[in-house]
């Protein structure tokens, strides 16, 4: 695997293990007590942004170091 072709699919897997831990322990406002006025309900109350940023670093590094190794023996 070459290297650009290596940051490609490093940067997929980011990407769809970030839209599968985003909804991971949000809060709308309208499910909390402090409720802003003019704002949509939905909206949620802490998204902890880099916290999952941070986890989906982690868990890509994972996948992609797993892809990686069964390309090298067996790919």
């Amino acid at each position: 695997m070459t290297v650009p072709m290596g940051i490609a699919i490093y940067f997929t897997i980011w990407w769809i293990v970030l839209f599968a831990v985003l909804p991971f322990g949000v809060r709308s406002q309208h499910e909390g007590v402090d409720y802003a006025a003019g704002t949509d309900p939905g909206a949620p109350i802490k998204p902890h942004i880099l916290l999952k940023a941070a986890a989906t670093t982690v868990v890509s590094a994972v996948l992609f170091s797993m892809l990686w190794v069964y390309m090298e023996h067996f790919g």
